[in-house]
């Protein structure tokens, strides 16, 4: 294996992007593959590519992938969309990969905390039951399990809800005047879209140097917190005071995610919590 490894970063978005530049400057050669391969920085080799079509990218890399990071966004959130994007276009990937005759050392699978069905705030971790009946959980249960039955070692990481620059839906609601239960509280899970790059470049770095990993790790900050509580300190740091007319939301599921798997190989959230992130983004803005 090559003392910098290459990696290719399927579904190059947002936090696929942000993780490439981390990896890039750590001196490892990164290929970026999405459709509009325009908004990669130059720095990334670009692979200009469909994910919902069969024909393999005509500049897909030559020679050996130490790695594969399978990071790709539904573009339609129904059923037909979450199929097409999480397990046919990680199949084709896959196809893709044996075609070149190419075995990554891993894959490193994208998912998502939305596996999990509890409901009722309890403490979840990487070995508790993830059983949520809904399309998007069973549909991402699938690509795990086409992951992890590749034939090549594979990792999943399982991202709670997404928030930072260009992803700001509840502070556009708080000023809105946004109402939510507080009885029984909704305790609700986030990593800052920096963190989840952060933990996706050092479970690579820590394969890469030799550490064994689990085929699971949940990405989350250390503070799950109360929808409501949240919902209040950004109240108070925007200077909202009025409320919707509207009546209360109620959103579904209530759990509580660890991050102590993730700690344990050393890695740390640059923001530990809604408080840090939201900030931090109010700051910039």
């Amino acid at each position: 294996m090559s003392e910098f490894p290459r990696v290719l970063i399927a579904g190059c978005g947002d936090v696929g992007t942000r993780l490439a530049l981390r990896l890039q400057a750590r001196g490892w050669t990164v290929y970026g593959l999405r459709r509009n391969v325009a908004a990669l920085p130059e720095t990334i080799h670009a692979v200009a590519g469909d994910l919902h079509a069969d024909a393999c990218p005509a500049a897909w890399p030559q020679g050996q992938l130490d790695y594969l990071v399978y990071c790709a966004a539904a573009t339609t959130h129904d059923e037909a969309g979450y199929r097409a994007a999480y397990v046919e276009g990680l199949r084709r990937v896959l196809g893709w990969l044996a075609q070149h005759g190419q075995r990554p050392r891993r894959v490193l699978f994208a998912s998502s905390s939305g596996v999990y069905g509890q409901q009722q705030g309890e403490w979840v971790d990487e070995d508790s039951p993830a059983e949520a009946q809904s399309y998007s959980a069973r549909i991402m249960r699938e690509a795990e399990s086409l992951a992890l039955n590749s034939g090549l070692p594979a990792t999943t990481v399982r991202l709670t809800g997404l928030y930072g620059p260009g992803r700001q839906w509840l502070l556009n609601q708080v000023r809105n005047g946004y109402r939510v239960s507080e009885t029984p509280p909704l305790f609700g899970n986030r990593i800052h879209v920096d963190d989840a790059a952060g933990l996706m470049a050092h479970l690579l770095e820590a394969d890469h140097s030799g550490v064994a990993l689990d085929n699971c790790y949940l990405g989350v900050d250390d503070e799950p917190a109360p929808l409501h509580e949240v919902v209040a300190w950004l109240r108070e740091q925007l200077g909202v005071s009025h409320w919707s007319d509207e009546a209360q939301v109620r959103r579904a599921g209530s759990k509580r995610c660890r991050n102590a798997r993730a700690r344990s190989l050393g890695w740390a959230p640059q923001y530990p919590s809604y408080r840090e992130g939201y900030s931090a983004i109010l700051q910039d803005a």
